[in-house]
């Protein structure tokens, strides 16, 4: 029987923008015996923009991920580099729980000394702030770099890679020569078209977090491993009646 993954898209949205997120992992890039399921919570955030919405895509995500384990899926994925609900569904699954963001940094950290987040807008500096901060990165973070530019959360780069590419390119090198960055790390899964292009053009290595997060999830599941419930105890009184009831209303 083959490994379901879940993998849960943060953003409320229609069956055509899950699958432009779904897109990010090509046929070549999934083990024989793995399955991807991409699945959008039905609400909540629109864009991550705030903190407010980094509160709903917490929310929401534990929310679309606390049934994962009963349901017979082997991992989860959380489809966005603010890695939102991560520690909290680790806490209620046994399973293992791979956020984007942390795995895109510790790969960058295996492969340079320095690493930049490039991202599309600064609204969201906020969300990377958080992370490193949790993971403890400040050190080997060289710096945030945006091209300002409001993203598309549902229909991604497709139509715009002409001047986003180049746009993104141009950030990159500006992080490598001023700030010192030897990685570049995506700052959205949503940004997965522009890889390709990025690692053709630049002279450091181009990180895709949602990739990473997938190739991440596949090693856990064929190792046997999962995060340690020392770190992430499971609660001693759980509400996944009350969850599950706000969830269906």
């Amino acid at each position: 029987m083959p490994a379901r993954i879940k993998v849960i898209v943060p953003i409320p949205m229609d069956a055509a923008g899950v699958r432009n997120r779904r897109a990010q992992l090509s046929d070549a890039l999934i083990s024989p015996g793995f399955v991807p399921e991409f699945a959008a919570v039905p609400w909540g955030a629109a864009l991550g923009d705030s903190y407010h919405d980094m509160l709903l895509m917490d929310w929401t995500v534990f929310q679309a991920g606390i049934s994962a384990e009963d349901e017979g899926y082997a991992a989860v994925v959380v489809d966005t580099v603010s890695d939102s609900g991560v520690r909290a569904l680790r806490s209620r699954l046994s399973i293992p729980v791979v956020g984007p963001g942390e795995a895109a940094f510790h790969m960058a950290m295996a492969l340079g000394k320095k690493f930049t987040i490039l991202t599309m807008w600064p609204q969201w500096f906020p969300l990377y702030e958080k992370t490193i901060g949790e993971y403890g990165l400040h050190d080997r973070l060289a710096s945030l770099r945006s091209i300002d530019t409001r993203p598309d959360v549902t229909e991604l780069l497709a139509g715009k890679e002409e001047v986003i590419f180049e746009k993104l390119a141009s950030e990159a090198r500006r992080a490598i020569r001023e700030d010192g960055a030897d990685v570049i790390v995506l700052g959205s899964t949503t940004m997965h078209q522009s890889a390709g292009y990025l690692a053709g053009v630049l002279p450091v290595p181009v990180i895709n977090p949602g990739v990473v997060a997938w190739k991440q999830a596949e090693t856990l599941v064929s190792l046997g491993l999962s995060h340690s419930k020392r770190a992430f105890p499971s609660p001693e009184v759980g509400k996944d009646a009350d969850i599950r009831a706000g969830w269906n209303t």
